[in-house]
């Protein structure tokens, strides 16, 4: 059982959470149900979202599970309609849709000459269908579930909105240029938004991940045999705590942020929860 941090009492709110298929997001809804929010699983794959929430509700938690594609806003805006149909008017949605594609990716940190003719993905091969797609995924993945369900807070005081940052947000790391482009998009994002709905009752904030290993990430951390790949030297070595992140170490940041007593008058803040990553220089 996951404690709930600070206390935060969410009993009677009604949370949303994009991307809660996936490991962080289908942790982040557990974490909701667990404070007493009844939570509505958003997810392109409504298979893996219904199996995280039939989880919660046999904890005795109020869960549904929905088929939601954040890119198309008519699906968006009927999902939004059919949650305060089921559940309510919601008062916290968490934006956890995201991701990257290979398609935006280069094979390589360095360009070296002879790239170009070589048998590798370069930036001159990046696939710009490919890049709009992650920049589509991440950042019109907030903006438009942001439309649906602010909404429905808009003129209601104590409703929050939780973005999902990166590191990348900070310093872009190599060969993903434009999953690091779109999470700067996101922080920026965060503070315009928050700065928009001031005056409403609605707060926005966003958490930025450090590195977590999960199964979406295993192969880029970990050879076959269970060894750090070089990428996994690098970013541990850089890393002041030396380890990565455990996914019950972002409950804290999401329950304080949300916490309308703890954190009422923060608003516009990206909390990097990162082992210390953003703050060392390498020296």
């Amino acid at each position: 059982m996951i404690s709930n941090v600070l206390n935060t009492d969410l009993t009677g709110k009604v949370a949303v959470v994009t991307g809660a298929g996936g490991v962080l997001c289908s942790h982040f809804a557990k974490v909701l149900a667990r404070a007493g929010a009844k939570v509505a699983l958003l997810d392109i794959n409504e298979e893996a979202a219904k199996s995280f929430a039939d989880e919660i509700t046999a904890e005795g938690g109020i869960a549904k599970a929905y088929s939601c594609n954040v890119l198309d806003r008519e699906i968006c805006f009927a999902v939004a309609d059919q949650v305060m149909a089921d559940l309510g008017a919601c008062d916290i949605l968490v934006n956890g849709a995201g991701g990257n594609n290979p398609r935006a990716t280069t094979d390589k940190e360095y360009f070296e000459l002879g790239d170009i003719d070589a048998e590798t993905k370069s930036f001159f091969d990046l696939d710009a269908d490919g890049v709009g797609f992650v920049f589509n995924l991440n950042f019109l993945g907030t903006l438009i579930p942001s439309q649906a369900f602010a909404r429905q807070m808009v003129g209601r005081e104590g409703c929050n909105i939780l973005n999902i940052s990166s590191m990348n947000a900070y310093t872009p790391l190599t060969k993903i240029p434009a999953y690091s482009g779109a999470k700067a998009a996101i922080s920026n994002f965060t503070q315009w938004l928050a700065v928009h709905f001031s005056k409403v009752g609605i707060r926005v904030n966003a958490i930025a991940p450090g590195f977590f290993s999960t199964k979406q990430n295993a192969k880029l951390l970990w050879n076959d045999d269970g060894t750090p790949t070089a990428r996994t030297g690098k970013i541990l070595a850089a890393t002041p705590m030396g380890r990565f992140g455990e996914t019950n170490e972002l409950e804290g940041g999401l329950l304080f942020l949300l916490n309308n007593e703890a954190a009422g008058f923060i608003t516009g803040v990206v909390l990097p929860i990162d082992g210390g990553f953003s703050a060392y220089s390498g020296v």
